[in-house]
């Protein structure tokens, strides 16, 4: 099978998929998996916490597809469902764990962005996520939405079900949190 993008997915597809069919199933996770493991790793910070979400949110979009009106896209609902598995999933580890993040000589490495779509290397990438890590879920879900997803300010708000303006003030507030944790922790 090809790779397809998620907006290849015919709607008899995602159909079939909700039904049960196996192939249908493969083909929308083929189309998806990628951008669903981007996104969780965004929001994660670590790769063995996004292959859980990953995981846990494939189980979700299988289990609920049936539920999906395609009132807005297939994409869209995956966002939604993904960033509030990652969202639940920081919530746990946090109950769980009460673990502190210490901020190291990688924050010199930041560059002049507060978030890098493409980490050049794996210091700037951890400077990216110990970053990430101070901010709250709602303004770091936007953070990665925005700035490392690329969405549109449109998009963010459905998929957060939250008003536009939301976004924007949750993208302000994150990146004047950013830059002054960078300029804390810059020596």
């Amino acid at each position: 099978m090809k790779d397809m993008d998620i907006q290849d997915l015919s709607d008899e597809l995602i159909r079939m998929a909700a039904q049960g069919d196996a192939q249908a199933g493969e083909a929308l996770y083929a189309a998806a998996h990628g951008f669903v493991f981007h996104v969780a790793l965004g929001m994660a910070g670590n790769e063995d916490d996004a292959y859980e979400i990953a995981q846990e949110t494939f189980i979700k979009i299988l289990e609920n597809l049936d539920q999906f009106k395609f009132k807005s896209s297939l994409k869209t609902w995956i966002y939604r469902i993904t960033v509030n598995t990652a969202l639940n999933t920081r919530k746990k580890n946090r109950m769980l764990n009460h673990r502190r993040v210490a901020f190291d000589e990688t924050l010199e490495s930041l560059s002049e962005s507060p978030v890098e779509r493409h980490a050049t290397s794996a210091s700037s990438a951890q400077t990216v996520q110990l970053l990430l890590d101070t901010l709250g879920d709602d303004q770091r879900a936007c953070v990665v939405l925005r700035d490392m997803e690329g969405l549109r300010y449109e998009e963010i708000a459905q998929i957060l079900r939250i008003n536009i303006n939301t976004v924007r003030s949750r993208l302000k507030r994150a990146r004047e949190n950013l830059l002054l944790q960078r300029e804390k922790y810059a020596l």
